[in-house]
């Protein structure tokens, strides 16, 4: 069994669902996904072409870890149509997460770490 990889990212925190700041359907299932569901988009090198679409990764923040599943990408080419309200590219090292995430690694919306948070992640 060859094991992943660790790799350091910073968390980030993402709204899937239909009329949220992620805007638009994701590119691995092509829906939404509701903020009770631990899903991530992956920056577009790590997100490979797809190559990770519907897998798990594991994410390890200071308390605890969650699994959460792969359904998009955060472009760190090209920045964001209109979709996505024109933002700019993505760093090279998001885990872009829903809510239920960063409830699953213990951290509050009340806390100051919430929206930005170094992590590591893994192939789950």
């Amino acid at each position: 069994m060859i094991l992943s990889a660790v790799r350091q990212a910073t968390l980030t925190t993402n709204n899937f669902e239909e009329g949220g700041e992620g805007g638009a359907l994701s590119k691995c299932y092509g829906k939404y996904h509701s903020d009770n569901t631990p899903v991530v988009a992956l920056s577009t090198g790590w997100f490979n072409n797809k190559k990770r679409c519907h897998n798990y990764i594991t994410i390890r923040g200071t308390r605890t870890s969650v699994k959460a599943m792969v359904v998009d990408e955060c472009d760190s080419t090209a920045g964001c149509d209109s979709d996505y309200d024109y933002q700019s590219p993505c760093p090279n090292n998001i885990v872009d997460t829903s809510k239920t995430v960063w409830k699953g690694l213990g951290v509050k919306e009340s806390d100051n770490i919430y929206g930005f948070m170094d992590i590591t992640w893994l192939d789950a």
